[in-house]
This record gives C-alpha cells, structure tokens and sequence, in this order.
C-alpha cells in the first residue's frame, strides 16, 4: 500500500472515485503478504498488485463494481485441484481480500492518512472485514487522534486502543470483537494496517561496499544513513540520493541515535579503533540485525577485544560477523546482496537453504 499512496492520494485529491483491494488474510503459500492493495481509478489505471499476478484479473472487475456500487465486499481465493486456472492462485494459497470504494465523499480521513505516511507520521487504518458492523467502514487511528468510526463508540476505543499498542512496531492483520467492541468475542472481524515509519539501515564506514548496502537498503525500504569519521571518504555524492551521510566517530554517533527492534546495524569499518567501540555500544541497544565485515581473522581479533570489553556471551552472540550469507560474492555489489539476503532471513526467520532443497510451504505462515 505505501508504494501506491502517492498515485492513490492524486486521485483522492481530484475527487476521483477508485476502488480499493487490500489484501487482509492469507494462509499457506499465498505471494502476498496482509496489507498488498491494489487499485482501479480512471479510465481503468490500475496500480499496486494483491497477488503478483494470479488474480489480478478478478480483482480488477470486482473493484470496479464496488465503485459503481458503493458498497465494499469480501472474496477468497484459493486453489482448487479441479480448476485451479479458473480459480486463479495456482501456487496453492488462500488470501482474502476487501474491496470497497474509496472517495473524499466515502472516506474523510483518507487524505490525512496519505500525508502522514509521506511524512513518516505512524497511523493504523482500521477497517471493518465482516461482521454486524458496517463493511469497509473506517477508522484512522494517530498517537493523539482518530477520524472516521466503526459504528460504535465501544469499537472505536477498543480498536483504538489496539492500533495504538501495534503502531511502533506497524504490526498489521485482523482482530476479533464484539458489535461494541467486545474482547474475547468475534462477531466483528476489523482489519488494522498499521503505517509506522520505514525501519532505519545504519551503515557505518564510507567505503564502495557501504555504497552498495545502502543502495540496496534503501531499495528494500529502509531509511539509510552511512557514518564516516573521515570527511574525505564521507561524502554525499559517494552515495544514492535520498541516503543521509553523516560525518562523526560511529560510536558517539550511535549513541547519540535512538534504534528499535527493527533497526539493522551493518559495520563496514574493518578497523578496530572504529568498530569495538561502535560494537560495544550496538550490542548493548535495541536492533533487528547487528552485521560486521572482515575475515575470520579479522572476527577472531574482534571478540577477543569485545571480550576484554566486558561484553557478555549473549551480548557476543548478536553479533553476525563475518557478515552476510556464503553467496560466494565478491564485488560490493555481490556482497551487498548477501548482507540484504542474511537481514532478510533473519526477519522472517528462513534458513538461507536454497528452495529446491526444501520441503513444505514456500511462504510458511509470519506471527503478526
């Protein structure tokens, strides 16, 4: 859904009526994740992608209907061994997903929502799936506001006291209530599509290889900065636009830095009087991924260090160095993917094992 905001809210902005397909539950080996959308505006644009292209051709008719129809509905596909062309998602998954046409007129808060996530401002849209509640309603939920209601007063706080808990980390899928907002009951099923600000990259060491990790970070979504104490080496034109450089020492940058369980650290340095004090103080804080460049060699001086540093063994063991998986890379373009792919793995938990060399569900089910 970020991706396609900016063309969504021109739309928006032009009184435009577009119909809006969000993919809201999945199960098995679905391609989509909770949160895909897709749209349908004028003279039949459509932009975004629920599936990758499986039933990209339904979904585009029925998001058209919603529009003529104003009314938002609900479909599941699956896979059917009898038709399983017919049906569409030939790779053996299920997702549901919630159509419902969206206009300045229909969804107030829309516009405010687009805006804030251009700005990084975190906000969860709730929305109705099924239930005694009106479908497709919406609520907007900001750390200190909300716009739009659910049909209840009962809904709407519970729901918002929900969004606000799942917004730091932007946890998104569907949660269960009464018609008043009931817990422990399902008679409403809501979806919440939690828009909190990208995760941050901090590169440090402005060399060609931090060069190619932050391209590729930034690729992947991440809000990058690269720190250098060399003002030589750390120089904007040296990196992809929109990449903050920052000339200072990397541990008094770091620690002057707020991370969170989604931040990814990658040390490039490979220089001792750099990154021990930098590793001191990044295996001590909050982060999703804490990588090291250098050799075998060069890791086994760099514990040892650590070690007369008092760090702890857990502490140590955060630490992925040498960093990356054994793609075999060599240039900093290689080797920038195998430092993605190993952030990658360790998000969603996979193995690095090739596919073809595994058995069970492609895209096995992610706890939200």
């Amino acid at each position: 859904m970020r991706d396609i905001l900016p063309v969504l809210n021109g739309w928006y902005g032009a009184g435009v009526p577009f119909g809006l397909a969000t993919v809201v539950a999945v199960s098995r080996s679905a391609p989509r994740d909770p949160g895909a959308a897709m749209a349908v505006g004028p003279d039949d644009q459509v932009v975004g992608s629920v599936s990758g292209g499986c039933v990209e051709g339904a979904v585009f008719e029925l998001a058209r209907e919603v529009v003529a129809s104003g009314e938002a509905r609900l479909e599941t596909f699956g896979y059917d061994d009898a038709d399983a062309f017919a049906v569409g998602l030939t790779c053996g998954g299920e997702l549901t997903v919630l159509l419902r046409p969206v206009s300045p007129a229909l969804d107030p808060a829309f516009g405010a929502v687009a805006e804030s996530v251009a700005a990084g401002r975190p906000v969860t849209v709730a929305t109705v799936v099924d239930g005694p509640a009106p479908r497709g309603a919406c609520l907007a939920v900001w750390p200190d506001r909300v716009r739009g209601t659910l049909g209840t007063p009962g809904l709407d706080a519970a729901v918002t006291a929900d969004a606000r808990g799942g917004l730091a980390l932007g946890a998104t899928g569907v949660r269960h209530y009464g018609p008043s907002g009931e817990r422990r009951e399902d008679a409403v099923r809501v979806f919440l599509h939690s828009f909190a600000p990208p995760p941050r990259m901090l590169v440090f060491g402005a060399i060609d290889y931090a060069a190619a990790v932050a391209r590729i970070g930034d690729f992947l979504g991440y809000r990058v900065t690269v720190c250098d104490a060399r003002p030589a080496f750390a120089t904007p034109q040296r990196f992809p636009a929109g990449v903050e450089v920052v000339v200072d020492w990397p541990h008094r940058y770091l620690r002057g830095t707020e991370t969170d369980e989604r931040t990814v650290i990658c040390v490039l340095t490979h220089d001792p009087k750099f990154d021990v004090p930098l590793l001191e103080e990044a295996l001590r804080r909050p982060a999703a991924y804490v990588g090291a460049m250098g050799s075998r060699r060069t890791h086994d001086d760099r514990m040892r260090r650590l070690v007369e540093a008092g760090l702890t063994e857990r502490e140590r063991s955060r630490l992925r160095s040498p960093v990356g998986l054994d793609l075999g890379a060599r240039t900093p373009e290689e080797v920038a993917v195998s430092v993605a792919a190993e952030i990658v793995a360790v998000r969603w938990g996979g193995s690095g094992v090739p596919l073809s060399a595994t058995v069970g569900d492609v895209h096995p089910p992610v706890s939200l």
